[in-house]
């Protein structure tokens, strides 16, 4: 599955992201954003047991509070979620919560797997998150994904190298099932949007 990207470049001009909210009040757009801010003096210490959450790097206080921010943003802009898809780990399942305003599912399809699982598992995770991409919401919603930075950059490519804790890019899937990217944001760009 290869994913049309409208831009040249995920790097073109930023999002104007209170123009974008109002075309994502309408939905059909599918969003993937790397979880919130964690704790960068932890570590995922038993990845295969996803359960363990002592075991594993948590969202910061920070990343707490902007990804509940950017959750309040969303609804005070008045963007409709649908289905909230998040990877096993405890970091991206609370942003889901925090952002995507409760029941999340959470699905191996978008856990990292990294080192610790093999890389025929590692491309099947990432095939399974470009096929979520390509799958259109249900009528007048929004899908998102929240995940990882190997995940995104095995999905998308090399151009997300860069992609920031916290920052969703937004997919608009056509009638035919082709995907396409609109642009890049980060938290703090749904925050002042939502504060204008």
């Amino acid at each position: 599955l290869v994913l049309s990207v409208v831009a040249s470049s995920p790097h073109a001009q930023p999002i104007d992201a209170r123009q974008v909210a109002v075309d994502l009040k309408k939905g059909g757009y599918v969003i993937v954003m790397r979880h919130g801010a964690t704790n960068r003096d932890q570590a995922d210490t038993d990845p295969l047991n996803p359960d363990n959450v002592a075991k594993q790097r948590l969202l910061s206080d920070k990343g707490r509070e902007q990804a509940k921010q950017v959750g309040d943003a969303f609804k005070k802009l008045g963007i409709p979620f649908g289905t909230v898809y998040t990877s096993k780990f405890d970091r991206a399942i609370e942003t889901g919560r925090l952002i995507g305003g409760g029941v999340v599912i959470s699905t191996f399809d978008v856990t990292e797997g990294g080192l610790v699982v093999t890389p025929t598992e590692n491309d099947r995770r990432a095939e399974a998150l470009k096929k979520m991409i390509a799958t259109a919401p249900a009528a007048g919603k929004n899908t998102l994904i929240v995940t990882h930075k190997p995940n995104i950059l095995d999905a998308l490519g090399r151009d997300w190298f860069d992609v920031k804790e916290g920052e969703a890019s937004i997919f608009r899937v056509d009638a035919s099932g082709n995907p396409q990217l609109v642009g890049r944001a980060q938290a703090a760009d749904w925050i002042s949007a939502a504060g204008e």
